[in-house]
């Protein structure tokens, strides 16, 4: 139950305090990882594959070290692996600069949800690019983080933002990285396989309370999904879609160049009011998913002690 608590008050101090303004454990590791990139670069897949080892073995041995200390250590490896309540406030204040015509204030916020070139969207592409990261990133920085500490406690938390966060420094497909973010992608798309379909769901369930309909984010979700070249951000943005009536995708311009991303969705291309209604959804699943991990937690301890108790038996 200490594990079911502490992830309850953990997210609870997110809604309260939003991630810590100074010293943040995060980015602390970030600053870690480009630090020992120094060290561990090779345009080679094994010297990722050992990079990533390294790193998220020691996330791990970390939080198997506290993950004794009851309900404390749960409870601030929470808050510290989750930024639900920070992507609400963003995508608010970014809605606030779009609906009073502040393009270039939209524009100066837009890369702290997305890594998109702000410089060559209006109005309605920034709100379609930060409608598609909120969608994106509800997964990430509260469903996936909730679910796996469910599943494995202290050392699930740090080592899933351990894995994201690597994903996001080295996992793209440019010339430095094709080969050394390799291992960082694929154990990132690893890690996000169920909670982002676990997104899906959720959506669906909580979409009448934005207008929506679930059988509308199940038809997205079958159909779209598989098209986007994530097989998971395909699932949450085609759920997303689904649930707030648009169309997302099409021509995205990255500062790397430019995709054209299939269309997720039947409705309209999402407007600048749409983007409030996306920050809603995305309450409301991270409120579902921490109910529904806080359910969970306890049985997944149960299946823990069980698998000792063969081993010791």
């Amino acid at each position: 139950m200490s594990t079911a608590a502490g992830l309850l008050a953990g997210f609870a101090i997110d809604r309260i305090f939003g991630d810590p303004v100074r010293r943040h454990p995060v980015a602390g590791f970030g600053m870690l990882a480009a630090g020992l990139e120094t060290v561990t670069y090779a345009d080679r897949r094994r010297a990722g594959v050992v990079h990533e080892v390294v790193l998220v073995g020691a996330t791990v041995a970390a939080g198997f070290a506290v993950r004794r200390g009851g309900v404390l250590p749960v409870a601030l490896a929470t808050w510290t692996v989750l930024g639900g309540r920070s992507l609400a406030r963003t995508g608010r204040a970014m809605a606030g600069r779009l609906e009073s015509g502040d393009i270039a204030g939209a524009r100066e916020l837009l890369p702290a949800l997305c890594g998109r070139d702000p410089e060559v969207l209006d109005a309605d592409g920034l709100a379609r690019a930060a409608l598609e990261s909120i969608a994106e990133n509800t997964s990430d920085a509260a469903v996936a983080p909730l679910l796996w500490g469910a599943v494995a406690g202290v050392p699930g938390l740090l080592g899933y933002r351990a894995v994201n966060t690597l994903d996001a420094m080295i996992g793209y497909r440019n010339e430095r990285y094709r080969r050394f973010g390799w291992a960082a992608a694929r154990v990132d798309d690893a890690a996000n396989l169920l909670p982002a379909r676990v997104t899906g769901v959720l959506t669906a369930a909580v979409a009448p309370l934005v207008g929506g309909r679930p059988g509308a984010v199940l038809r997205a979700w079958r159909r779209d999904a598989a098209r986007h070249p994530s097989p998971n951000a395909g699932v949450v943005e085609a759920a997303a879609a689904g649930a707030l009536g648009v169309r997302l995708g099409g021509r995205t311009e990255y500062r790397h160049g430019i995709e054209q991303r299939p269309e997720l969705g039947t409705g309209p291309a999402p407007a600048v009011r749409d983007l409030r209604r996306a920050v809603r959804l995305s309450e409301l699943v991270q409120y579902a998913s921490v109910i529904s991990a806080v359910a969970l937690a306890p049985a997944a301890a149960a299946l823990w002690d069980r698998a000792r108790a063969r081993r010791t038996g």
